[in-house]
Formats: structure tokens, C-alpha cells, sequence
């Protein structure tokens, strides 16, 4: 299939998936003319591609590990690629450490606009912390 063809279904524009080919992350064959020609395996790699962005997964780090995914609907005997329980519970610890920060952030601004003085409020935070 086309580029276009697996934009529309994949709901990715062609511009992300010349990106992912870029980075290593979708291999299309080249026809004679030039245009590319992906494989139906290539509407999977896309989704498991944005599943593992959303998640906070950077392109390099896809890279690394998509190529050890087993096929959707199969599992490889034996437990799940190591390093991919590894990458992802490296990018839990630190999506958890993003959310303590940004809930520590909210708690000094609701201290902050509940105050009848907010710059005493302010004060006050710079001095404790």
C-alpha cells in the first residue's frame, strides 16, 4: 500500500509516518518510481508506534525495542524482552516523578490564589523552600 493508504488507516499523517521512516522505525520497500510501498504488517508497527509515543516513549528508545516486539495477537514463549520491561519502567518512575512535581506546583498555587495576600503567600514559599 501507498503512503496515503496507510495515512487513512492509520489516522497518521503521511508527514509522521516519513518521520518514523527517518528514525529508523518503519522500513518501506521503494518501488521503481520512488514511492514508497508498506507491507499490512506496517498498519500494526504504526499503532504500536503511537501507543509507545503516548506513553512518553522517544523515537530512538522505539526504535531500540520495537524491532524484539513479538506480532500482535502472538506472545512469545517465555516472559516479556527484558530490556522493554526495563525502558518502560524507567519511563513510569519518571512519568510518577513529573506528576509529584506538578502536584507539589498546584498545591503552592491553590496556597497562592486562596490567600487574602498572595505575595505574602509567595514570600513565604520562597523562604520555606
Amino acid at each position: 500500500m501507498r503512503i496515503g493508504e496507510l495515512a487513512r488507516r492509520t489516522g497518521v499523517t503521511p508527514r509522521a509516518l516519513r518521520y518514523y521512516e527517518e528514525q529508523g522505525l518503519l522500513t518501506p520497500e521503494r518501488r521503481p518510481s520512488g514511492y514508497r510501498e508498506y507491507a499490512e504488517r506496517d498498519v500494526d508497527a504504526v499503532h504500536g508506534i503511537r501507543t509507545l509515543l503516548a506513553a512518553g516513549l522517544n523515537s530512538a528508545t522505539i526504535a531500540e525495542i520495537l524491532p524484539g516486539l513479538p506480532p500482535p495477537g502472538r506472545r512469545r514463549p517465555g516472559p516479556t524482552c527484558p530490556e522493554l520491561l526495563t525502558v518502560l519502567a524507567r519511563q513510569r518512575a519518571r512519568i510518577t516523578h513529573q506528576i509529584d512535581e506538578l502536584t507539589t506546583a498546584r498545591a503552592l498555587l491553590d496556597r497562592i490564589t486562596d490567600s487574602a495576600a498572595p505575595s505574602d503567600a509567595i514570600r513565604a514559599a520562597r523562604t520555606a523552600g
